[in-house]
């Protein structure tokens, strides 16, 4: 099974379902030709049309469409394999129908992990829904600033899941709190290990996290997080969800891996409503929120390094230009949520990353610690499982703070 997010924001598009695939059509309304890229892939390679045309570079998504007619079968889809087997490069071959009409991409459903519907101009009917949803997939819903707003999930994904959900329900409060203390060293470690990457110290974070007890009633999370996000990204920088900047940056990513978690949820049998820790009467999804925790700093991760990129190209044009250098804190907060921006996020919820001597995807470490929460929850085992997880093929030491 592969994993990929389908990203579709650029242009108008009616999505509809043929013998088990998803149709993409593009430029539904009145228009030139569709550019492929609309349908935006994981890779920057580009590949020729059957014209000879250069299909433009691709952008924020998990799928390259590789329009090139191919002997017996038609269209071609290339894109990352989720389990990391098949072809060389991270890439897999799969075969879809001819398609006569080049407005038209088709999509596996089986394929489609995180589908995000962007553009305010796509429309779907009710297969589409259905089709995903059975598919075991996420479909996202963005609101006008083009943000996730809104998601469906699969009800039916576990053969126990009314006796799962029953002992969610009935959790004893100890064991929640037990939980969520679990959760919450898990987060601050990997706030830590991304500290220690990026600067070179922990600024305190590791021996933070061995303090925290059942249920962090010191609140160290909270504590951690301002440490945190100072040594990130600069004293200037304030977490607020209804910024722009670096802070749409995150909520994007941060939307997206929610939806991944919740996938994980609803397929180990949880219901992501019922949370250990979040217990907002207006969040339906306080479980997917509290499981997330330990993964958000791989987004932080990846929306940092957009910075760094970004505040060098700043550098690079004003010394060419020989104007003024910007304080990099100004500069930093100028970065747009545009395409490149969204493709470098999903790009990094789509690497592989590495724990005990296992190289697997993001998708692969969420589930499994969806399947030790519910073994936690069931009383299976006593421990929640959750990696430690370092980009593959990165490494680094802790080092005093």
């Amino acid at each position: 099974m592969t994993d990929r997010i389908l990203d579709l924001s650029d242009k108008p598009a009616r999505l509809s379902v043929r013998n088990g695939l998803l149709v993409i059509s593009l430029n539904v309304a009145q228009g030139p030709p569709s550019d492929p890229a609309a349908l935006q892939g994981g890779s920057a390679a580009r590949q020729e049309t059957p014209g000879n045309a250069a299909m433009p570079e691709s952008g924020h998504c998990a799928t390259e469409l590789d329009s090139r007619p191919s002997a017996g079968s038609g269209q071609a889809l290339r894109g990352n394999d989720g389990d990391g087997g098949g072809d060389t490069a991270a890439t897999k071959t799969y075969r879809c129908e001819r398609l006569p009409d080049p407005n038209e991409h088709t999509v596996p459903l089986a394929d489609i992990a995180v589908l995000i519907a962007a553009h305010p101009q796509i429309s779907f009917s009710h297969a589409v829904l259905a089709g995903i949803a059975e598919a075991g997939g996420t479909f996202i819903v963005s609101n006008e600033k083009r943000m996730p707003c809104a998601m469906l999930l699969p009800l039916e994904t576990h053969s126990t899941q009314t006796e799962r959900f029953a002992a969610q329900a009935a959790a004893s409060l100890p064991l929640r709190k037990r939980v969520w203390q679990e959760i919450v060293q898990a987060q601050i470690r990997a706030r830590a290990r991304l500290l220690v990457e990026r600067t070179g110290k922990d600024y305190g974070l590791g021996p933070m996290a061995a303090r925290v007890r059942s249920g962090d009633p010191q609140n160290l999370e909270a504590q951690a997080a301002r440490i945190y996000w100072r040594a990130l990204f600069g004293d200037e920088f304030h977490r607020d969800r209804e910024e722009e900047g670096l802070n749409s940056c995150l909520n994007y990513g941060n939307g997206v891996l929610r939806a991944i978690v919740a996938r994980a949820l609803c397929a180990a049998g949880l219901h992501p409503a019922l949370g250990l820790h979040h217990h907002n009467r207006y969040d339906t999804f306080c479980l997917a929120d509290d499981l997330m925790e330990p993964f958000r700093p791989l987004v932080d991760r990846v929306v940092a390094s957009i910075s760094d990129r970004r505040e060098e190209e700043r550098r690079s044009e004003t010394a060419a230009t020989a104007t003024p250098v910007i304080p990099a804190k100004a500069g930093i907060q100028t970065i747009a949520l545009d395409r490149d921006t969204k493709k470098s996020i999903l790009e990094g919820l789509l690497a592989r990353y590495t724990a005990g001597g296992e190289s697997r995807t993001l998708f692969d470490w969420v589930s499994r610690a969806a399947s030790s929460l519910a073994a936690v929850i069931e009383g299976r085992e006593q421990r929640l499982g959750i990696p430690d997880l370092v980009l593959s093929g990165a490494s680094f030491q802790a080092s005093d703070s």
